[in-house]
């Protein structure tokens, strides 16, 4: 079996292709903001031991490709993430003083399970600035 992990009781490769949008998909996402809050992701998905796999990010939109244990559900972890690094976003990034009610992401997402498709998800995600100019 190729890079199979394993927890305790199951050996698991669970990869989720998520896609999420700024709130009123507006076109915050670029220069200095961009490279930061991949380092933000990338942090969050360290602590909760998610594996990132690939990231690309659009001036309104995420694509990510992650490795999430079957121990946690996507929703939760999809809500942390978005939740976390909003809170960072605003605090680091934009300077935001007050504590309650930070938004940036907009609410929903897009899911889909890779499967054998890894390498096929890993380019489009790679050439999301090509195909979006065409």
């Amino acid at each position: 079996m190729k890079d199979w992990k394993s927890l305790s009781h199951v050996r698991w490769d669970c990869k989720y292709h998520l896609v999420f949008i700024s709130k009123y998909r507006q076109r915050t996402i670029y220069g200095e903001l961009r490279k930061k809050i991949g380092g933000i992701i990338r942090d969050l998905c360290r602590q909760k031991g998610i594996e990132l796999h690939e990231g690309h990010a659009m001036p309104d939109h995420i694509h990510l490709l992650l490795s999430i244990p079957p121990k946690f559900s996507v929703s939760n972890t999809v809500g942390f993430i978005k939740g976390k690094s909003a809170i960072r976003i605003h605090r680091e990034l934009l300077g935001t003083k007050r504590m309650t009610g930070l938004s940036f992401w907009a609410t929903g997402y897009c899911v889909s399970t890779v499967g054998l498709d890894e390498e096929m998800i890993k380019s489009y995600i790679r050439e999301q600035d090509n195909s979006d100019k065409e």
